[in-house]
């Protein structure tokens, strides 16, 4: 026998629901993942890379070339000056890179203060290392931050502050005036900072995402995780990376060196190449918000009420007007009933609240999310 480290932990809700969708041949637009072809030039990139033999291991904290560019890049969209050598780590998806984070620094009896709905990640991380997640909600519908009751729940065992934009599951944005409140709460402090930007490249609207790396104060203090998987659609090849000051990467690396060690070597190198050849990133934003747009409009005489998605792939939904079941009664019912699989926005609350919204993910093909659409206005 042994004592689970994680007792209530079981089977996630995203594989609930895409076992429901395969089960009932539903659509699924439950699961966050792209539904579409990755570019033809990339995936050659790959095999020129395996076809020269760029098959072993790669340096442990990936290979310098795509940390250079990295870096360069961080630079030209951030303006801050990050060594390549000492400051960034190619990981194995940005999963890896926030549960590695949180098992270098949270310690027995250490807080750490998230927002709800978190993705589901978190946590788990946490608790598994003894640390206590302290959850403040986001304030619905339009899933902004209370400062003030961060302030509240700040005491000497908080070591921690993660923030998730743009943000997964709402597709809310943290803004200026945000990482501003935030500065003001960590100055002066040893608090520490885990920002998850997997969706940097996924903004909408005309507005731009917000990085901590831009307020030196924030960026001293952090650690910010990426996911090629999500800027590139290809989540499959769990590759991303992170970077923070050099005193809390090498506190990283200590746990990375022996979790994964080192990560992919030949899509490294593809993917190294395919950004300095095809600045793929510029039009990401522009492709993702064509596709949340076209899903709008196919369900724009449906009796859902849209809550604002400004960034991510993720489309909320409100129910109200349509049902008073619970979210995942109501998600269960919508992939048997009606062939159409998501999420429901509950399970990722520690307390379950459920405000009758449903996650849709808009990362499929054009002729899918149409039909998608159709069903929904069948309801």
């Amino acid at each position: 026998m042994i004592n689970s480290k994680l007792p209530q932990v079981g089977t996630t809700i995203f594989s609930k629901m895409s076992a429901l969708a395969n089960q009932h041949g539903a659509i699924n637009l439950s699961q966050g993942f792209p539904g579409f072809d990755v570019d033809d030039n990339l995936t050659t990139l790959v095999t020129k890379y395996l076809n020269e033999g760029k098959n072993q291991y790669a340096p442990m904290p990936g290979i310098l070339e795509l940390r250079i560019t990295l870096a360069n890049y961080l630079k030209r969209t951030y303006n801050c000056d990050i060594s390549p050598e000492a400051e960034i780590t190619i990981t194995a998806g940005a999963t890896q890179a926030i549960y590695n984070t949180i098992s270098a620094v949270v310690n027995e009896g250490d807080e750490v203060i998230l927002f709800s709905p978190a993705y589901d990640c978190y946590a788990p991380a946490i608790e598994v290392h003894g640390g206590t997640p302290v959850f403040i909600p986001l304030q619905h519908p339009d899933y902004s931050i209370n400062w003030r009751a961060v302030k509240e729940q700040i005491n000497p065992r908080t070591k921690m502050i993660m923030i998730n934009s743009p943000h997964n599951p709402t597709g809310s944005l943290i803004t200026e005036s945000d990482l501003k409140q935030l500065k003001e709460i960590v100055s002066g402090t040893e608090l520490l900072i885990l920002s998850d930007e997997v969706y940097e490249h996924i903004t909408f609207d005309g507005k731009k995402h917000e990085s901590v790396l831009a307020y030196p104060e924030l960026r001293k203090r952090a650690m910010v995780t990426y996911s090629f998987g999500k800027s590139l659609h290809v989540t499959g090849w769990k590759t991303g990376f992170c970077t923070g000051p050099d005193w809390l990467m090498k506190e990283f690396r200590k746990i990375h060196q022996y979790t994964v060690f080192s990560c992919n070597s030949p899509m490294q190198y593809a993917i190294n190449e395919y950004i300095l050849k095809h600045n793929p990133f510029e039009k990401t934003a522009e492709f993702y918000e064509r596709k949340r747009d076209l899903f709008l409009a196919s369900i724009k005489n449906s009796r859902f009420k849209v809550i604002p998605c400004q960034g991510t792939y993720f489309q909320l939904l409100d129910y109200s007007d349509i049902s008073n079941m619970n979210d995942v009664e109501f998600a269960e019912k919508l992939t048997i009933e009606n062939g159409i699989a998501s999420i429901p926005i509950s399970v990722f609350y520690p307390d379950l609240e459920d405000n009758k919204v449903l996650r849709f993910c808009f990362a499929k093909k054009d002729e899918l999310l149409i039909k998608a659409g159709k069903l929904l206005c069948t309801i």
